[in-house]
């Protein structure tokens, strides 16, 4: 940490010089940054912050007040080992959220992709991979190695369960408790989750055509409402698939399902 950087930093905070920290990087009052942190440019953490760990942050990241980054994971296996956690680009993180680094029986990093809204008091346990564009509204809890994949978003209170993955452009619903994997593009909701047909309005949002909206909805009918196994509907959505391409996030995310999808 240099002297221009330190011109950014509430004098009541606590910076180890160890931490590398962006000469633009605004830390608020009371607030707590660990040796072995790194901040990139332009990010604004407010105060009473803790951020500690081995936990690199990248551009542009708004961190608000009462956050804890980079703690140590609550897994009883935990030894110590200086494992990670890496935070994008562009995410803001609301009050008391709290996000744990990863352990030695994964692959030792909890990430955090780019451009996320996360907001107050969620909690990201270790190991836990998010991709980009998510929403997580108040309180969302994820357990251990979830999965969330681009632009899913979690309703408030939403509960996931360890090792479970959420598909890309998903919603779940306020209170959801999610047991099961759920597929890319579907609305879940419920204890346990169940679907409800596909996220058609945020998808609209993200740019799909209606055209292939509506070929969605049909895939989501053949996974779901027809009668088929899963081994029939994977076939069958795999004829699909020569005239919508979206599908194909679909099957992948079916063929590395390991807890099986919500039904």
């Amino acid at each position: 940490m240099d002297a221009e950087a330190a011109m950014m930093i509430h004098p009541t905070a606590i910076v180890d010089p160890k931490a590398r920290i962006a000469p633009d990087v605004e830390i608020g009052p009371y607030t707590v940054i660990g040796p072995h942190v790194e901040i990139g440019p332009r990010c604004r953490i407010g105060s009473h912050a803790v951020i500690t760990g081995h936990t690199r942050i990248g551009a542009n990241n708004r961190i608000y007040q009462f956050v804890s980054l980079g703690e140590v994971p609550q897994d009883k296996k935990y030894g110590g080992e200086p494992t990670r956690l890496e935070i994008g680009d562009n995410n803001t993180i609301r009050e008391f959220c709290t996000f744990n680094c990863g352990t030695a029986q994964d692959a030792g990093v909890t990430r955090v992709g780019d451009d996320n809204w996360i907001m107050a008091y969620a909690h990201l346990a270790h190991d836990c991979q998010i991709g980009n564009h998510t929403v997580f509204a108040n309180n969302a809890q994820l357990a251990g190695h979830v999965h969330v994949g681009d632009y899913a978003i979690l309703g408030g209170f939403t509960v996931v369960h360890q090792f479970c993955r959420i598909g890309a452009y998903s919603i779940t619903a306020m209170g959801t408790i999610v047991l099961q994997d759920v597929p890319p593009y579907v609305t879940a909701s419920g204890n346990s989750a169940r679907p409800y047909g596909i996220n058609a309005e945020g998808l609209k949002r993200r740019g799909f055509a209606a055209g292939t909206i509506m070929k969605l909805k049909r895939a989501y009918k053949t996974l779901y409402k027809s009668g088929l196994t899963l081994d029939e509907a994977k076939q069958e959505l795999s004829r699909q698939l020569v005239q919508c391409p979206e599908i194909r996030p679909v099957l992948d995310f079916l063929a590395a399902s390991s807890r099986g999808i919500i039904r």
